[in-house]
């Protein structure tokens, strides 16, 4: 159950958020483009991020670059 402790980790790195484009989910809500975020975690597809409501998300890599 390491998800329940994301929130206090230590960052990985950080990303920068370069769109919002999503086709299928609503993405805009919880990133700001142009926005760095903190990743927690990370799998080959998703960056576990804590986003614009403070809680962590997953969110597929294509939405950052390094930053």
């Amino acid at each position: 159950m390491i998800h329940l402790s994301w929130k206090d980790r230590e960052t990985i790195k950080k990303v920068k958020c370069v769109h919002t484009d999503a086709k299928k989910y609503l993405v805009h809500n919880a990133l700001t483009k142009g926005e760095i975020y903190d990743v927690k975690n990370e799998t080959e597809e998703f960056y576990y991020i804590i986003d614009n409501s403070g809680k962590v998300g997953g969110f597929y890599k294509e939405y950052f670059q390094d930053a």
